[in-house]
């Protein structure tokens, strides 16, 4: 072998054992590494935490609360906050809500306001929300529903205003024809007519303030404290009766017919008092020489009791607003009707209260029917006989 293979050899040789060498060596550090890092593992920054006990809270809060972490993100919210809308996924829906919890983030203040809450599937909504820091990284917002609240109070209004506005006109027009009568003292035919025209106004205003206090009372009735059975009957004969001297004086014949003997489970003054006030609408608004029909019948559990008239009928527009409070079909006509406008919103309060329902079929120019349906009573004898009936 020449001296330049030995050389060539010894130069392989040692750069192998340069290579292996560097390998055992970059072996060596990884495992290091490896080591190091089972002993010592990288941990990820640490969210925020929703705080012990708070996720219980929330979770059977009735409340609508939200908790979100410094980065927008909710972190947990209670069933109705996500019944309201109030969260999609894991973002807050509304911006007003959102631009609150900025606000309280940035200089830890609590914060108390209302907010109208509108989606677009949805009527909206007024909300009272509550919005505090809690800890250094999150905030906690507490939302309630003020709807119905903020309802009630504009209903009220509404009636506050409206009640005023009816008292005024014959309270006014019993002031004018007192002065009338005064002047007039030494005529003795201005005297009764005008006399005659007083007690004309304060029968109406009298009938007003007699169904505010029934309709007032109907609304702290919810629900029947004691229900009694009611006869059917009786309450149609005694409608009937209230009724006759207007009916009278219209030459207007006033039929019953129906199923006898029919019993509701209910307060008798207020089923009374709603079957009234159809049987007054229908001889008012119909013409002189008319008819009006009063029918009863069972419909399986519930009693229908109807109310048919031919008089001026209700525009199908109008249908659906009949029973509001005050509201007339013809406001022109109600002068010499009489009318009050509360009857039907006593009928719907006295079905409303007794689990019932009213309803209403009519066509302009031809009539209406109104039919009342309670909750039928059956004695525990009837209901023996109708099974063994049924059972035949």
């Amino acid at each position: 072998m020449s001296s330049y293979d030995s050389s060539v050899d010894a130069t392989t040789q040692a750069f192998l054992a340069a290579l292996i060498g560097a390998v055992v060596a970059g072996g060596a550090v990884l495992a290091w590494h490896v080591s190091d890092r089972q002993q010592h593992p990288v941990l990820p920054a640490p969210d925020p935490a929703v705080p012990d006990g708070v996720a219980t809270v929330l979770s059977v809060l009735r409340s609508s609360a939200v908790l979100v972490d410094d980065s927008d993100v909710v972190l947990k919210a209670s069933a109705p906050a996500y019944a309201m809308g109030l969260v999609r996924g894991t973002s807050l829906v509304s911006t007003d809500l959102a631009d609150l919890v900025h606000q309280v983030r940035r200089d830890g203040q609590i914060r108390e306001t209302e907010l109208l809450m509108s989606r677009p599937s949805s009527p909206s909504r007024h909300v009272t929300a509550r919005v505090a820091p809690l800890g250094t990284r999150l905030v906690l917002a507490l939302v309630e529903d003020r709807t119905r609240e903020r309802r009630v109070e504009a209903v009220r209004r509404d009636f506050v205003a409206n009640v005023s506005h009816e008292l005024k006109t014959p309270v006014g027009a019993i002031r004018l024809l007192a002065e009338a009568v005064h002047d007039a003292a030494y005529d003795p035919e201005a005297v009764k007519r005008f006399s005659d025209r007083m007690l004309t106004e304060s029968d109406r205003l009298s009938r007003l303030v007699q169904q505010v206090i029934e309709l007032s009372r109907l609304q702290g009735d919810e629900p029947l404290d004691q229900p009694v059975p009611v006869d059917i009957d009786e309450v149609v004969k005694i409608a009937v009766d209230t009724s006759a001297i207007d009916a009278d004086a219209k030459r207007i014949s006033v039929v019953t017919g129906g199923t006898p003997h029919l019993e509701v489970i209910g307060n008798e003054e207020q089923v009374m008092a709603a079957v009234a006030n159809l049987v007054a609408n229908a001889v008012s608004y119909s013409d002189c020489d008319a008819t009006v029909l009063i029918s009863t019948k069972a419909e399986g559990d519930m009693v229908e009791i109807s109310v048919v008239d031919q008089g001026i009928g209700i525009p199908a527009g109008e249908i659906e607003r009949i029973f509001e409070r005050f509201y007339r079909v013809d406001p022109a006509r109600h002068r010499s009707t009489g009318g009050t406008g509360l009857g039907l919103s006593i009928v719907k309060h006295v079905a409303a209260t007794h689990g019932g329902d009213v309803r209403v079929w009519s066509v302009e120019g031809q009539g209406s029917t109104f039919t009342l349906t309670l909750p039928r009573y059956v004695s525990a004898r009837t209901a023996v006989a109708r099974n063994q009936e049924a059972g035949r």
